[in-house]
């Protein structure tokens, strides 16, 4: 059995170069408990010894032990890691700069689950208000019953029907349009366009610094996780001019997974569409890009999306496809109160994501430093604050 705060490691894994094999984890405060499985083990510790237990589960994340693992892992499709092996790693003794070190990782741990915990709450929040206006049309059915709308000011509250109409999606209300996203990007003089093939990006292209690219693998939860992206030189982004993203584009993921997308902040100005992506620009005219995101985010989007890719082996999105998406389009001023009620949890939820960026960076330099344990004063206290 496994409780909070165990300690356990895979010994098998399907990858051929081993990144997988030896992989450790620590079972969170809020799981009460789990079961190993045949290729898990798990770490046993003296109680009195909670520090020893700490400072293994980092030695065991750091970039050294994953190198170890790579070059003993045994295997072709399968890849195994032998107990042996695993406990043959040598273990440099845990120094007062190797504690410390493992305290500041703790600390920026602990940042990071803070920080994706309020990322979580802000997004439900927005979600809930996209769903109350404009999926489940609470304000105007609270007005059909002759209830003022809950939580509503009376201002935005007028901006809302009392009634609906028959329209291509079903009853919506009085005013508001069935549409489709090609429709609407024409109408707001906005686009769709694929990212660059491989002919105009390359391989050997990347460089280990320079402009991120955003690829499927880097779209998580309508944003762009920036530590996975890789990267082309200042040149090959001028190159690519029509492909740079703006503060409000939608990234798509064309192939595989096909109801994500990244919703691009002002973060992520000037980097680029990648291979394997479609982007959606809406019109200076659009007032929304965050109702946009949240509308394609939605099931019965995300659910047409499914059904409408095309491939035998693989699921694909054209342009054709995604501007085909069924949209419905509010009255202007009800998008604009939107946009502004989620635009500071929108811009919240960048700044989290950077922050969290930031401290994912450092906790990766001190993994570097934890079997050399070396770390001057002057980067501790850097680090501290």
């Amino acid at each position: 059995m496994l409780f909070p705060g165990d300690l356990f490691a895979a010994l098998k894994g399907a990858t051929k170069d081993g990144k997988m094999i030896g992989s450790v984890a620590r079972v969170p405060d809020h799981v009460p408990f789990g079961r190993l499985t045949q290729d898990t083990v798990k770490l046993e510790f003296i109680e009195s010894h909670e520090a020893t237990r700490t400072y293994i589960y980092w030695l065991l994340r750091t970039p050294q032990y994953r190198e170890y693992c790579a070059g003993r892992a045994m295997g072709s499709a399968v890849v195994a890691l032998s107990r042996e092996d695993f406990l043959s790693y040598p273990v440099p003794p845990c120094t007062a700069p190797r504690a410390h070190l493992v305290d500041l990782l703790e600390e920026i741990e602990r940042r990071c689950r803070v920080l994706r915990e309020n990322s979580a709450t802000l997004e439900a929040i927005g979600r809930a208000l996209f769903k109350s206006w404009f999926v489940d049309f609470e304000p105007i059915r609270a007005k059909q019953e002759g209830r003022a709308p809950e939580r509503m000011v009376e201002t935005v509250a007028a901006l809302f029907p009392d009634e609906f109409e028959e329209s291509k999606l079903g009853l919506v209300p009085t005013g508001w349009r069935a549409s489709t996203l090609g429709d609407l990007m024409k109408d707001c003089d906005g686009t769709i366009q694929t990212g660059p093939f491989g002919s105009q990006l390359h391989a050997s292209d990347y460089v280990e610094h320079g402009i991120p690219v955003v690829m499927p693998k880097d779209i998580q939860g309508r944003r762009v996780d920036a530590a996975t992206a890789a990267r082309i030189c200042p040149e090959d982004a001028d190159r690519l001019q029509k492909h740079k993203l703006k503060s409000g584009d939608i990234v798509f993921s064309r192939r595989g997974d096909v109801e994500r997308h990244a919703l691009i902040s002002e973060r992520e100005v000037g980097w680029l569409c990648g291979t394997g992506c479609l982007l959606v620009r809406s019109g200076p005219s659009f007032l929304s890009s965050s109702f946009l995101s949240m509308t394609l985010d939605a099931p019965r989007a995300r659910q047409w999306l499914v059904r409408h890719a095309i491939g035998a082996t693989m699921p694909n999105l054209n342009t054709s496809i995604l501007g085909s998406v069924p949209v419905l389009v509010p009255d202007t001023k009800v998008l604009e109160i939107f946009e502004d009620t989620v635009s500071a949890t929108e811009a919240q939820l960048t700044a989290n994501s950077k922050l969290e960026t930031t401290l994912s960076s450092i906790r990766d330099m001190l993994l570097l430093r934890l079997n050399s344990g070396e770390l001057s004063l002057s980067e501790a206290a850097a680090l501290v604050a």
